[in-house]
């Protein structure tokens, strides 16, 4: 059942679960549809997260007693819903161990738990793999799940799709750093993350992508409908890729020329669950169809 929580006069909290898996995220994403479905009066934002969503709604127009009551009807029906939607899987290339988050690691290895490896080399370490190559292996080799956008614009959390016990988790730097490169493909917890812009931050640094996914000027190519890329319930594939190759993308961006390659697909909780490598198998087929 899920948690209600008044924040003010003009927010509703609701928590669906205290830890994040995929059925916690799709009864948010389930409700947070069905609200935004059913046009309440006075709700004037629907922000979901993790496992969690809070609604922003106009105390003038609804009470906050009518709008709980209003949100706890949905979620009855929420609770009957299949857990099936239509998304996209995506393909994101990712240059790993580049020189650019690596110099930034080094100006902050006294904020870092181990200051005499790398963040992937500790990642690697903690997770119990044998090296870079097997930690890249396996941050690639399996799809994530985008399960919110935000804390800044257009940044997603990423929730890797295998089993608990084979995700990858990594703590967050002892303390924030002041600086992260725009790009960066980062971790934390169990939630991994590509960020946005550049700014502080404190999740290990791994790799960086050649592929813009924040764009308020709306220049890029694929971003001229809407400067945000990502959207709750994307399906991520990173793609290893060395540095001639991140060269020759970036070039491509900027000259216009770079599309991300995409599918639509239909995600299936309670097929998926049945037999999580096969799945991500058959999702890797439609990304790989041509």
């Amino acid at each position: 059942m899920n948690r209600y929580t008044f924040g003010g006069d003009e927010h509703l909290f609701v928590e669906c679960d205290e830890s994040m898996s995929l059925e916690a995220f799709f009864k948010s994403l389930s409700m947070t549809t069905a609200i935004r479905a059913s046009k309440i009066a006075g709700v004037t934002e629907i922000c979901p997260a993790n496992a969690s969503f809070q609604v922003k709604f106009d105390p003038d127009v609804i009470s906050p007693d009518d709008m709980l009551r209003a949100v706890k009807a949905i979620e009855q029906d929420a609770e009957k819903a299949d857990p099936v939607i239509g998304t996209r899987i995506v393909e994101i290339p990712v240059f790993y161990q580049d020189p650019w988050t690596h110099e930034t690691l080094m100006r902050f290895r006294e904020r870092h738990q181990d200051p005499s490896s790398t963040d992937i080399e500790y990642a690697a370490r903690i997770n119990g793999l044998d090296g870079v190559d097997a930690f890249v292996a396996a941050h690639s080799g399996s799809p994530w799940f985008v399960s919110m956008v935000g804390f800044v614009a257009g940044l997603p959390f990423m929730y890797q799709m295998v089993e608990r016990q084979r995700q990858i988790e990594v703590p967050k730097y002892l303390r924030p750093r002041t600086d992260t490169p725009r790009l960066t493909v980062g971790h934390g917890g169990c939630f991994g993350c590509i960020y946005s812009v550049r700014g502080a931050g404190g999740y290990q640094m791994f790799g960086i992508t050649p592929m813009p996914i924040y764009d308020p000027t709306q220049t890029t190519s694929y971003l001229r409908d809407f400067m945000v890329f990502f959207r709750p319930g994307d399906i991520v594939k990173f793609k290893p890729v060395r540095r001639d190759e991140y060269d020759v993308t970036v070039a491509d961006v900027d000259a216009g020329r770079f599309a991300p390659r995409m599918r639509d697909v239909t995600f299936d909780l309670r097929e998926f669950t049945k037999d999580m490598d096969a799945y991500n198998r058959s999702l890797e087929d439609k990304l790989n169809d041509r």
